[in-house]
């Protein structure tokens, strides 16, 4: 009888956790970028980082070839936007926060959709019990630690992480989450205050013999699973060696051929590059003709391919979502 039970809150659990588990709210696997695309290959520039960039990828994506005046004049209209001071120039700052803002959306979307989902009397904020009620259907730490685990589903670790993770996005330490904190819970990357969770998160995940370090074996063994190499006839792929390379040659900074949590965090999180203010000042570059650092609208749309190509998104959903830009 006791087993019945048990198996039918497992059963009760996986459904829930299933339907109602944020969608991405796994550890940070690598630093954010603008793009998937490599900006420079074979010493090429390749303008598809550019306007995954500008425009978001989700926005990039849609393009479909237009012609070039169909496309400058959609254009046209997000340079209007971007001029928030409306003086008739974009200025590098202005650039970069409209790349921050395109690149965010995605990120705002999926909090928007969680945040109705888990916020079940519609205040101000989500509480924990609400959380563990739309994610655990409101089982205890005990209950769910006394589960059957399994590879793909170890609850009494979720639920831990969970718990850790929500009191540090709960910067007033009232135990409940405003939207903003909410944010960090669900993408710690994008607050600066979950940056020790997210290295405590990975460290956690790939420290397999628990020294505190990351060895070169457990830093590919994240990236190429066991399940992978032990095929028969497997051989290293060339992305392998070259992670090997990256790793001694630029992860393991110190030189003592293993990553403790200050490399992770380099890894994970760099603090000393901002890619949204890179992007802004290459544009720049590449389209300011008299050289002022600011674009005139004539000046983007002179390099129109650089900025959407010779195709372009639905611009009428960038331009009407997010109006507060």
């Amino acid at each position: 009888m006791k087993s019945s039970v048990i198996v039918c809150l497992f059963l009760t659990l996986l459904i829930a956790v299933t339907m109602a588990k944020p969608a991405d709210k796994s550890r940070v696997k690598e630093e954010a970028k603008l793009s998937d695309e490599e900006h420079y290959g074979q010493d090429e520039h390749n303008p598809d980082y550019d306007h995954d960039a500008f425009l978001g990828h989700e926005e990039a994506k849609t393009f479909d070839n237009l012609s070039p005046e169909e496309s400058m004049e959609r254009l046209g209209k997000i340079v209007e936007k971007i001029d928030k001071d409306k003086d008739g120039f974009v200025t590098e700052e202005e650039l970069k926060e409209w790349i921050i803002h395109q690149q965010s959306r995605y990120i705002y979307d999926d909090v928007d959709r969680q945040w109705k989902g888990h916020n079940i009397d519609g205040n101000q904020k989500i509480s924990w019990d609400e959380y563990n009620q739309t994610t655990y259907s409101g089982l205890s730490e005990d209950e769910l630690t006394r589960m059957k685990e399994n590879d793909h589903m170890d609850f009494s670790t979720m639920i831990r992480r969970d718990k850790k993770r929500w009191k540090v996005a709960d910067l007033d330490h009232d135990g409940e989450l405003t939207y903003e904190e909410f944010v960090g819970f669900l993408h710690p990357e994008e607050k600066p205050h979950m940056r020790e969770i997210v290295v405590e998160e990975t460290m956690e995940d790939i420290d397999k013999d628990g020294d505190g370090f990351v060895n070169i074996e457990e830093y590919i063994g994240d990236m190429w699973p066991k399940s992978e190499r032990e095929k028969d006839g497997a051989v290293e792929p060339d992305w392998v060696v070259s992670e090997r390379e990256q790793f001694f040659a630029f992860r393991d900074k110190d030189g003592d051929r293993k990553m403790d949590k200050e490399e992770i965090g380099q890894w994970i999180l760099p603090e000393d590059y901002d890619h949204s203010e890179a992007e802004a000042k290459h544009l720049i570059y590449e389209s300011d003709t008299d050289k002022d650092g600011q674009l005139t609208k004539a000046e983007i749309l002179a390099k129109y391919d650089l900025f959407v190509g010779s195709q372009a998104t639905d611009f009428g959903e960038a331009l009407t979502r997010h109006d507060e830009f």
